[in-house]
């Protein structure tokens, strides 16, 4: 009767350490890759601040000015030639 006792408390002790076991390498999986998209959100936001920097960069009154003289041979009117509109 014992030994049937202890056969099945082994086995139980045994099925229980698997799950355990099981159970901490899925954890452990989970948080690398918990880290690893951290990882891949900080990289988003440096990529963001750097797309905001070239889209500021890009819409510089200068530079469009620039483009617009060169490219569609625009030019800036004269002070006298200009009309300020109340709203």
């Amino acid at each position: 009767m014992m030994t049937k006792l202890n056969l099945i408390l082994f086995f139980v002790l045994i099925v229980t350490a698997l799950g355990v076991i099981t159970s901490q390498h899925k954890a452990r999986k989970l948080y690398i890759e918990l880290q690893q998209q951290e990882d891949n959100a900080k990289q988003y936001e440096i990529e963001w601040g750097q797309l905001q920097l070239e889209q500021s960069t890009w819409a510089m009154h200068s530079r469009i000015e620039r483009i617009a003289e060169k490219r569609l041979n625009m030019q800036v009117p004269d002070a006298k030639r200009i009309q300020v509109v109340a709203p």
